[in-house]
């Protein structure tokens, strides 16, 4: 058999799966993830090596309409994702009607190039019932013409052996891109600070919303092997501020456990976790703290 290899840009709105099904597929936690929207916040590639071939996925920000600056760096990560890609992979929730935020990606794929393969894949199938589900297909397919199709359910592994061979045939026959070892271009640095946020966005609900964001500060490793990182959570809020810590500093404590885990179970080491939260007034707007946190302006 001949090797194919080809970068295969996944796309979609807020919360439908994206992250989910990249670390499902590869096996491994790269990408975080939460029951909220926009848990991811820039593009990461998840690398999968086979035998024959190797499918480099590029994980996105859920489209929306953006509010804010933040919004917009969100968007444009997405629509760049798409540019030069052997397929794109429009991952929709199948359990619920095509939303305005979907209705936005279809138009914005009319204009990219007609030469990237599309696929459309139907995630969270296991939730519609069976006889609802060609009906719900075929709404989605008004909105992608051209398209394959598969029905997955990511958080199951459902259909995910079908969907990896699809892929492979979809990209061309090529030489592998990357080292068979390497799964993400992202740094533990990197992960570690979406898995901190991740812990926010699990142990604080509805109590704090997405005005949140982690600078690592430190990441050393220490002769014993163990790695020390601090970092600072920002808040919008002095209220804000006292949720994130909470009452004796016991929700930043909870945060700092679940993160650590987390941490640890991706390098395979100890870490030891140093957090502390500050004021950011409507960061998200603040072209300079943007920047500073990694959410620069495109050129």
């Amino acid at each position: 058999m001949k090797h194919r290899s080809g970068f295969l840009a996944v796309i979609g709105r807020p919360n439908v799966g994206k992250s989910t099904l990249l670390n499902e597929l590869l096996g491994q936690k790269i990408a975080a993830v939460s029951p909220r929207p926009q848990t991811t916040r820039k593009k990461q590639l998840g690398i999968l090596t086979l035998e024959n071939a190797q499918l480099i996925f590029v994980d996105t920000p859920g489209i929306h309409t953006a509010k804010h600056r933040l919004g917009e760096f969100l968007n444009q990560e997405a629509k760049e994702a798409l540019e030069g890609v052997d397929v794109i992979l429009w991952l929709v929730d199948v359990s619920t009607p095509p939303t305005e935020e979907d209705i936005l990606i279809s138009s914005l794929l009319k204009d990219v190039s007609p030469r990237s393969r599309r696929m459309l894949v139907l995630n969270k199938m296991d939730l519609v019932n069976p006889e609802n589900l060609s009906s719900r297909q075929d709404e989605y397919l008004k909105l992608m013409v051209n398209a394959s199709v598969m029905q997955i359910s990511a958080a199951k592994r459902i259909g995910l052996d079908k969907l990896t061979e699809a892929l492979v045939q979809a990209v061309p026959e090529r030489e592998a891109e990357y080292p068979e070892d390497q799964i993400t271009d992202l740094y533990e640095k990197e992960i570690a600070g979406d898995l901190i946020r991740e812990a926010c966005l699990y142990k604080l609900r509805d109590e704090v919303p997405h005005g949140m964001a982690v600078r690592i500060d430190e990441f050393k490793e220490r002769e014993s092997g163990m790695a020390y990182i601090a970092a600072t959570i920002f808040v919008e809020r002095e209220s804000q501020k006292g949720i994130v810590i909470g009452d004796g500093g016991k929700m930043l404590k909870a945060i700092g456990s679940a993160a650590r885990k987390e941490i640890e179970e991706m390098g395979g080491r100890k870490v030891f976790l140093e957090l502390r939260v500050k004021v950011s007034k409507d960061w998200r707007n603040d072209p300079n703290m943007l920047k500073q946190l990694g959410y620069g302006k495109r050129k």
